[in-house]
């Protein structure tokens, strides 16, 4: 088989057959974790390319090479209760709309998540289903790097987008101020229009800046758009210019922009370190002019980044950088006595914002206790606060969701079963059978399907990741991975593997092929909103085995949309998700937890979550309506922001 190179898209394409275990121990040997023994491809394998169109090798086994028999963990599929029923050839008619289901295959010309959709815009109006309306509104603005759809590359963007949308439900004005990237698909934005030009500072210059106004969601946004080199590229970040400066360039452009328009909010919330010089800007600078009224909230998505900078970088935006390096306002801990002291952006945004919010309650404890920020957090302790993230239930909403072949909803759960075969079919899982109308083969569909949407950096834990993938697999159950990873020597690691297993694979016969029930493992090095939906709306399970993970989103839309979650316990993944073994808190239990950082403890929550799978029907499925109806919105959380927002605000 064919590793499909697709832009920066990788297939990898697993056999289940003891074989690939073998291949896939020795490729992940001293990278992601600690293989059982060791395999010399070099003397063990001979690869001989063969001719025809792009790269694909046989492996041919030397006599000497011992393969042994596959583990056993065979999956009953004839008497396998899914949901509490013994499911036979089902038919799900009018659960599509009113057409039937086009069945994907690996082979389309088109890949299935790149067809026409409906615009993302699914609903671009305000959500009303929040029934709580304020009576002491403000205007709020946010200022940040990201926001989903348009500018998104991690959870920032959602978080950001779905406050917002949230807050205007509530009845208050809020506009998110956002840079202008030259990525941004322009299509996406309602009533796009140049409202103002005027002139910014940067390194000893005025550079000339537009302000456009758009609609986005349903949310008002402003694009900040100046006419040097900032913000050009084919994607939010790693552009050709110097990001940091970008974003100190930013910063006091949404200042500047609110002191020439006259915009007076009661709350400007930014975000993370990109805009953590805003609050320097604010109280040292524009206080003194004319922008008398706002008061600042920072919210830390993930503490990780810091946004390191020297004190001539932080003076072209026009403050003194000298000043700022001193242990009480934003000198970087980690750096006293170097030559030179650096600064943190994000630290002076802690010690010059009004509150600081994390995402996450059990987030907040552990960076009170670790991490070089620990000393500054506790020093402001008393205006840091931890609220857990939402999401935008108008956006993820698998009965209502335009990239799913077919919708569901706690009460009338089928559909999922029919979205699982629609991956299954569309990324070669199953075997291609003649499917008539909407029906579909039920030995497929109880395959265990276990889903993994992530960037692909040490934080998400790599190890347990590929772990993952072998444990899976040796359960008799499939595995999705989607993601991509901004490490070069990270993705080489997943490609190289992709390579091997592939390699393998064309030494498989059809016989073995369908004996085996086909391959077990896709892994997609890219990202995809319309597939994201898809595979969350498939996935029996989705695994989120995190190092640390400030609140973490992959495991409340996986609930949302039936996925029930397998996470490790530390923060947010700590505050959402609760283990259906644990006794003491039974009503709560909503998924399968481990805490170790070794491959024993993931092992043991897949194997307990593989065995209420297929030991305990009648549990799983009612552990599938229970996440499906967690209510996780936005219009809970944000009613702790607003509270937060009334307690900072300046009373004029």
């Amino acid at each position: 088989m064919d590793v499909t190179h697709e832009g920066s898209s990788t297939m990898i394409f697993i056999d289940k057959i003891s074989n690939t275990r073998m291949i896939m121990e020795n490729a992940l040997a001293g990278k992601f974790f600690k293989p059982c023994f060791h395999l010399n491809l070099k003397k063990s394998l001979v690869l001989q390319k063969k001719k025809g169109i792009g790269t694909s090798y046989k492996f041919c086994y030397p006599s000497k090479l011992k393969i042994h028999p596959p583990v056993s963990h065979t999956l009953n599929l004839s008497n396998l209760e899914v949901g509490g029923v013994e499911i036979q050839e089902t038919s799900y008619e009018g659960l599509v709309s009113d057409q039937e289901i086009v069945w994907p295959s690996p082979d389309d010309e088109i890949p299935f998540w790149k067809r026409d959709f409906p615009s993302w815009n699914v609903n671009p109006e305000v959500p009303n289903e929040s029934s709580v309306k304020d009576s002491d509104l403000m205007h709020i603005i946010h200022v940040t790097a990201e926001m989903a759809p348009i500018a998104k590359v991690g959870g920032l963007g959602d978080v950001v987008t779905g406050l917002a949308r949230a807050s205007l439900s509530r009845g208050h004005t809020v506009d998110i101020v956002l840079p202008f990237y030259e990525c941004i698909q322009k299509q996406q934005i309602n009533d796009l229009a140049l409202i103002s030009t005027y002139n910014s500072y940067h390194d000893g210059n005025w550079i000339p800046t537009n302000a456009y106004r758009g609609v986005v969601s349903g949310i008002p946004v402003i694009f900040i758009e100046p006419s040097n080199e900032f913000f050009k590229g084919q994607q939010v970040y790693g552009g050709s210019y110097n990001e940091l400066e970008a974003y100190l360039f930013f910063s006091r452009a949404c200042l500047e922009w609110m002191q020439v328009t006259g915009t007076q909010p009661d709350i400007i919330h930014v975000h993370e370190w990109q805009i953590g010089a805003l609050p320097l800007l604010y109280w040292d600078m524009y206080r003194y002019l004319s922008l008398k009224k706002p008061r600042i909230v920072l919210t830390i998505h993930n503490m990780e980044h810091y946004g390191e900078c020297r004190q001539e970088q932080l003076s072209k935006c026009g403050l003194d950088g000298s000043m700022y390096a001193t242990a009480e306002k934003a000198v970087d801990d980690r750096t006293i006595g170097h030559n030179p002291e650096r600064l943190s952006l994000l630290k002076g945004g802690i010690v010059y914002s009004n509150a600081v919010v994390t995402v996450s309650p059990t987030y907040l404890k552990e960076t009170l206790c670790s991490g070089w920020l620990a000393s500054t957090l506790m020093m402001h302790c008393d205006k840091y606060f931890g609220i857990l993230n939402g999401i935008d239930t108008a956006m993820w909403n698998p009965a209502t969701d335009v990239f799913l072949p077919a919708k569901f909803h706690a009460q009338k759960i089928e559909g999922k079963k029919l979205c699982k075969y629609y991956i299954q079919r569309g990324l070669g899982l199953a075997a291609k059978s003649i499917t008539s109308s909407n029906h579909v083969p039920d030995a497929t569909v109880k395959i265990p399907l276990v889903v993994c949407i992530t960037r692909l950096v040490p934080q998400k834990g790599l190890h347990l990741i590929t772990h993952a993938l072998k444990h899976v697999e040796e359960l008799g159950g499939q595995m999705i991975v989607l993601g991509k990873a901004p490490d070069g020597r990270v993705e080489g690691e997943f490609k190289h593997l992709a390579d091997l297993v592939t390699s393998l694979r064309n030494c498989i016969s059809i016989e073995e092929y369908n004996h085996n029930q086909g391959p077990s493992i896709r892994i997609l090095l890219m990202y995809s909103e319309e597939l994201s939906h898809m595979l969350y709306a498939a996935a029996d399970m989705v695994l989120v085995p995190s190092m640390y993970e400030p609140c973490g989103l992959s495991q409340i839309i996986g609930m949302r949309y039936g996925s029930v979650p397998v996470v490790r316990k530390t923060g947010g993944l700590a505050d959402t998700v609760f283990d259906m073994d644990d006794q003491s808190n039974p009503e709560i239990a909503n998924g399968f937890v481990f805490e170790g950082i070794d491959e024993g403890s993931l092992n043991w929550a897949l194997d307990r979550a593989f065995s209420y799978y297929r030991d305990k029907p009648v549990e799983w499925n009612g552990i599938v309506k229970k996440v499906i109806e967690i209510d996780n919105s936005w219009n809970n959380t944000a009613g702790k922001y607003i509270e937060l927002y009334n307690s900072v605000r300046g009373r004029s």
